[in-house]
């Protein structure tokens, strides 16, 4: 297929939207539940990017193209999932011929304080990507930021101590674990090429995030699994399976081990903001008919929680509309830890101007 070629057209989805205005995609009952099946589609690093781009403005195939190493089976095939699940619409643009691109939707675009939340722990906490990342302005206080996860109902900053959270009436029975069938890994390739293998902007990212099984950890580690018994029996998984699991989490310093007790470090509690606007975002968008899979309450004012990302300079909402995006390589991720100024050259807040800038990073 050439760059100017079109993609064919795609049957609707198991799990395919609703029809327009209706709030979310109704789930199967007893099936993966809102959780797997948004961990399913988000956790691979192609359908990120390809959605950091649209929400820069890309709407058209042979632009993906040009932009990412990737196959073009692989991008037509994630281009026809994303708008089989009701993230991009596929719009013809030309009659004669027909061509077609690829709008962002409403789903599609409230997916954009997910990759903030991943950028940000990208850029605080790995110091090594196959290309610099950029960093952030908010434009309401003009500063350099980082974002700040707080409580939608309060405004108060939240640590996962701060949020009680338990299993609802879907969240049980390994309904959570994404299928096989839906998990796509864009590691498959290695080497970034065009014949499809991972970009490398999110490396550690997708390797919490990009195997069924790590995700399954992950959630089990935040709700306070600490022992590898415990870890099997709440993941269903092979013992080999939850042993290589531990040391790769170990190995990114997600986990911390001590006498068969694994805990989460500071950069593993830092990941608390990923993890909190992508389930927010599948229980908007995915419903269970028998409830939601997870239900948080922020402990300090006693509602139910709900992610928002803020400056965490200024306090003010970060959205769209209020960020910059810097891509001057003046701000180099620097592998952090909690409580530094923002990583990389020049201190958090300092003022900058005169960069490109765009709105996602």
């Amino acid at each position: 297929m050439t760059a100017d070629a079109q993609p064919p057209a795609s049957p609707p989805a198991v799990g395919a939207p609703a029809p327009s205005g209706q709030p979310g995609t109704p789930l199967a009952e007893g099936g993966p539940n809102a959780i797997a099946t948004a961990f399913g589609l988000l956790g691979d690093e192609w359908a990120l990017l390809i959605l950091r781009h649209a929400l820069q403005g890309v709407r058209r195939y042979a632009d993906w193209r040009a932009l990412l190493p990737i196959s073009d089976a692989v991008l037509t095939a994630r281009l026809s999932g994303l708008a089989a699940q009701g993230l991009l619409e596929r719009v013809a643009y030309q009659r004669r011929p027909v061509r077609h691109e690829y709008r962002l939707t409403e789903r599609g675009r409230s997916v954009w304080p997910v990759l903030v939340a991943v950028w940000g722990w990208e850029y605080r906490w790995v110091d090594t990507h196959r290309e610099e990342l950029p960093w952030m302005r908010h434009t309401g206080c003009g500063r350099r930021t980082e974002p700040v996860l707080v409580c939608g109902g309060c405004g108060d900053p939240v640590r996962p101590r701060d949020v009680r959270s338990e299993l609802g009436p879907s969240g049980e029975d390994g309904r959570s674990i994404p299928s096989a069938a839906t998990r796509r890994r864009s590691t498959a390739g290695g080497d970034g090429g065009p014949d499809g293998g991972a970009a490398g902007l999110f490396p550690e990212t997708m390797a919490l995030l990009g195997n069924r099984w790590s995700v399954a950890l992950l959630g089990a580690a935040f709700l306070g699994t600490r022992r590898f018994g415990e870890f099997r029996q709440r993941l269903g998984a092979p013992p080999s399976t939850v042993a290589d699991r531990l040391r790769t989490f170990t190995a990114l310093g997600v986990l911390s081990a001590d006498s068969g007790t694994y805990r989460l470090t500071a950069k593993g509690r830092a990941f608390f903001p990923v993890v909190m606007t992508l389930i927010d975002w599948a229980q908007r968008w995915y419903v269970a008919p028998e409830g939601p899979a997870l239900v948080s309450e922020h402990r300090g004012c006693g509602s139910r929680f709900t992610a928002r990302l803020v400056c965490g300079e200024c306090g003010g909402e970060l959205t769209e509309r209020t960020v910059e995006v810097r891509t001057s390589g003046k701000g180099a991720a620097g592998g952090g830890t909690a409580g530094d100024g923002a990583a990389g050259g020049g201190a958090a807040g300092e003022p900058v101007a005169g960069e490109a800038a765009s709105r996602t990073p």
